[in-house]
């Protein structure tokens, strides 16, 4: 499958990685709509969600992916990928998600709600 000149225009989808640019266990941080985004592969599964930590607004391309959670490296709150949900104090607002699929070698995001 390829990425047709529409979707790029329209932008439901936009290529912000190549899909061997993320390391299993490590966050990799884009751009993605002027904010910073991060994609996680976890058990070979991809997932993106919100840069920055909802507590400190520190970013948590620092952090420690274990498992499907990212910890922040401020307060070791920590969010599940999947989802977003704070899942460790003191974090309790989640982070946004992003739909993302890999297609022909590149990661690409939407801008419609997860």
């Amino acid at each position: 499958m390829t990425v047709s000149a529409l979707e790029t225009m329209v932008g439901e989808w936009i290529t912000v990685a190549s899909s061997d640019a993320i390391d299993p266990g490590y966050p990799l941080a884009v751009e993605f709509g002027g904010e910073e985004v991060l994609l996680y592969r976890v058990d070979g599964l991809l997932y993106a969600t919100h840069g920055a930590c909802t507590h400190t607004y520190a970013s948590l391309a620092g952090g420690y992916l274990d498992g499907y959670e990212i910890e922040c490296p401020i307060h070791q709150g920590r969010f599940d990928v999947r989802t977003g949900r704070a899942t460790r104090e003191p974090c309790e607002e989640p982070l946004r998600a992003y739909r993302v699929r890999e297609v022909d070698g590149a990661v690409q995001l939407s801008n419609t709600p997860f």
